[in-house]
């Protein structure tokens, strides 16, 4: 994936909670998928398994693997890893095929005045950084 992921954000236009951060990725959606890398296709946002709703759900084509997104306003905590962690579980028990890799997971939270991507693969977190750009 790149390093770093950038997003234009309008510079009069706050982000307060996530729903903003959400519609403001979806809104560039097209650009954040290139930011991402190669192969990335948007499934859905607000994707409900069970109970529960995965902020963003993207696949990658090259990677042949689901990919969650969780979107914080705040710094990261250590529950945020767990958190994706389960929504990466239900991607693979009731949507991934056999023949699909496991489900990557992408946390996305706020650090000081900046937004940091973290990569969750397997039991690690990488950081990635994340840029928000006004114009």
């Amino acid at each position: 994936m790149k390093n770093p992921i950038i997003i234009k954000i309008d510079k009069n236009k706050m982000i307060n909670n996530e729903k903003d951060l959400e519609l403001t990725i979806l809104s560039e959606i097209t650009f954040v998928l290139t930011q991402l890398g190669r192969g990335f296709a948007f499934i859905g946002n607000q994707y409900k398994i069970n109970n529960y709703y995965i902020d963003i759900l993207l696949f990658n084509i090259e990677l042949n693997s689901y990919v969650v997104i969780e979107l914080k306003t705040r710094r990261l905590k250590v529950e945020d890893k767990a958190q994706v962690e389960m929504y990466m579980k239900l991607v693979d028990e009731n949507i991934k095929k056999s023949t699909q890799n496991k489900t990557i997971g992408i946390i996305i939270s706020k650090e000081q005045d900046d937004y940091v991507a973290n990569f969750v693969r397997s039991n690690d977190l990488i950081p990635l950084t994340y840029e928000v750009i006004n114009n």
